[in-house]
């Protein structure tokens, strides 16, 4: 039986959060297929690449951004028959979620490149080029997921940084308002979830707030649940 040929490319869901809301990093493409069209950076996987290389290579030709101290993990591989117009194309996605990034410059085959809301990218399904809509839902629930049970927020914060400011990663991801009084009390209450810096800031407005740093723990006991 003849096999027709398998290509093997990688995707990457770059989020982080810039003024108050959760934004996701497209380039716009600048070749065929789906000339024009927003689309997750990414590409082929070269013979002499694994599959991270090949993602950290493609962020910084498609985007001018440097991927070298960036945390990526895979959040699935996706694989349907006619996802790709070229052929058959498995591709294996990658999430990264980081502090506020500077502004891309497109390279190679991208046309442009910047950060986009994520809410207006999900609420058009035909806005992004393969299956690339998808591949960002994904990426973004497993990212609203990992809020729950792990201090992956402060991931997007500072090194040192307020609860206000903390509770503003946790809105914009999620998507939603949290009481400051519940929120506050949550984060401090959880073990080793965030340590006091013993400084505080007035860059939140209002009185001087307490600054933190992320703690020692790697999951949540009790998690932060949605709605706290």
């Amino acid at each position: 039986m003849d096999y027709e040929p398998l290509g093997l490319a990688t995707d990457l869901v770059i989020l982080t959060v810039r003024d108050g809301r959760l934004q996701v990093l497209l380039i716009r493409r600048g070749i065929p297929p789906y000339q024009g069209r927003w689309a997750l950076p990414g590409g082929f996987v070269r013979p002499d690449e694994d599959l991270e290389t090949t993602a950290r290579r493609e962020l910084a030709e498609e985007t001018g951004l440097s991927a070298e101290r960036i945390h990526l993990e895979q959040v699935a591989t996706y694989g349907a028959p006619d996802r790709d117009p070229r052929g058959r194309v498995v591709s294996v996605a990658y999430l990264a979620l980081v502090p506020d990034l500077p502004a891309p410059t497109a390279g190679s085959d991208a046309a442009s490149a910047g950060w986009v809301d994520v809410t207006d990218v999900l609420e058009d399904s035909g806005r992004l080029a393969f299956d690339h809509h998808r591949i960002l839902t994904d990426a973004v629930e497993r990212a609203r997921a990992k809020l729950e049970y792990s201090p992956l927020a402060t991931a997007f914060c500072p090194p040192e940084f307020t609860i206000s400011e903390l509770r503003g990663v946790y809105e914009a991801v999620w998507g939603i308002p949290l009481d400051p009084r519940n929120f506050h009390r949550k984060v401090t209450k959880t073990p080793d979830f965030v340590a006091p810096v013993g400084t505080t800031t007035t860059r939140d407005g209002g009185r001087p707030a307490q600054l933190f740093h992320r703690g020692t723990a790697t999951t949540l006991h009790p998690p932060m649940t949605r709605g706290t």
